[in-house]
């Protein structure tokens, strides 16, 4: 074959592979997909994402080159659509003189009535957030809880946004069957069960630990973890998300800090004297971003295994050594107790709406023979 005919059958194949591989990413089974996508672990989605292969090079299936002006016009984009939302723009603490807002170190405590629930919706929809459930359900604490706060939280947990629940039993083959909402997801995890109930309440750190490590901080952006004998009851929505959130405890929020059942013995980890603290934080709810739980699952259950080692058990387990983390490791955002509340206290003034109930704690029935 001459030169010429070698020049024409180049460019021949060249315009075959690509007439080809435009018809393969603008046709209806092809696209072009990143390998791998980091979950952004920062408020506000401020960091850049990690894509193995080009980035921008195509969007919706659309080859777009882009030279330096579009570059930057597109970096000033994304800073206006990642701009970190200011407390200032959603959280009004005048709104409830009446009760603690603001703490010391200037984290919002979060009541009904002092959040615009609207901007929050506007910022977070833009961030097209993902929002892990973690919860554990052992052995008959199954039968007895599981069921209704699925269902509670598939009508009420982060309504509008994906959701993805994390059920951890000891038993699949007795999971409930639940009819899930638009957006929502769930992975069932079966895990070893333990001898005591105590066991099981500080495990879980461990657990929740591992599977933040090896698939949660791939797979979402927010994490809460919660007990499974409560109910929701109200929109448990946006206006929770934060860095690292806490939980007040509805039986001692207005109790000072020498009356809390803090571990008081100098030999626990857990350890916090008279004199010190900020509140008592109840360990039925508790999240953040993901790094920020993997912080809290780790460093306590650190705690508990320096404990173990010193034969010591801190006097409420894994809630003691969440509470000496918080008060080292300050959250960045507070619960109200309306978002975990006990109806056996009454329904004070101060409580206006009801997230989160405690269910009837019938302990002599699912802590014996768990």
């Amino acid at each position: 074959m001459n030169v010429k005919g070698k020049v024409i059958l180049s460019m021949l194949v060249v315009s075959t592979v690509m007439v080809v591989f435009w018809e393969y990413i603008n046709g209806p089974g092809g696209s072009f997909v990143w390998i791998y996508q980091s979950k952004n672990s920062e408020l506000g989605g401020n960091g850049n994402q990690k894509d193995w292969w080009f980035r921008s090079w195509f969007k919706n299936g659309t080859h777009s080159y882009q030279g330096e002006e579009d570059v930057d016009k597109e970096k000033e984009q994304r800073k206006e659509d990642d701009e970190e939302l200011q407390l200032s723009d959603w959280f009004n603490p005048q709104k409830r003189p009446e009760v603690v807002t603001v703490t010391g170190w200037k984290a919002p405590v979060v009541w009904e009535g002092t959040y615009n629930r609207a901007v929050l919706e506007n910022y977070y929809g833009k961030q097209k957030i993902t929002v892990g459930l973690t919860v554990f359900a052992i052995g008959r604490y199954i039968e007895h809880y599981l069921e209704e706060f699925l269902t509670s939280a598939n009508r009420h947990f982060m309504v509008g946004h994906k959701v993805i629940f994390y059920i951890m039993v000891d038993d699949v083959s007795r999971l409930p069957l639940i009819e899930l909402g638009p957006l929502r997801s769930f992975k069932v995890f079966a895990v070893k069960p333990e001898k005591r109930w105590q066991d099981i309440s500080m495990m879980r750190m461990k657990t929740i630990g591992e599977h933040i490590v090896t698939h949660i901080q791939h797979e979402v952006d927010f994490l809460f973890c919660m007990d499974v004998d409560q109910v929701f009851q109200d929109t448990f929505g946006v206006e929770t998300l934060g860095q690292s959130v806490a939980q007040l405890q509805a039986w001692w929020y207005k109790a000072d800090p020498d009356e809390f059942t803090y571990e008081r013995r100098r030999g626990s980890a857990a350890y916090i004297p008279f004199g010190q603290g900020d509140f008592y934080y109840h360990a039925a709810i508790f999240g953040g971003t993901p790094i920020q739980v993997l912080n809290i699952t780790r460093e306590c259950f650190k705690g508990i295994l320096q404990d173990k080692k010193n034969d010591i058990e801190a006097e409420w387990h894994d809630e003691s050594h969440l509470n000496k983390y918080f008060l080292l490791n300050k959250p960045t955002k507070i619960l109200s107790p309306e978002y975990c509340w006990d109806y056996h206290i009454g329904l004070p003034s101060d409580i206006k709406t009801v997230k989160v109930s405690w269910q009837t704690k019938e302990y002599n029935l699912v802590r014996n023979n768990i």
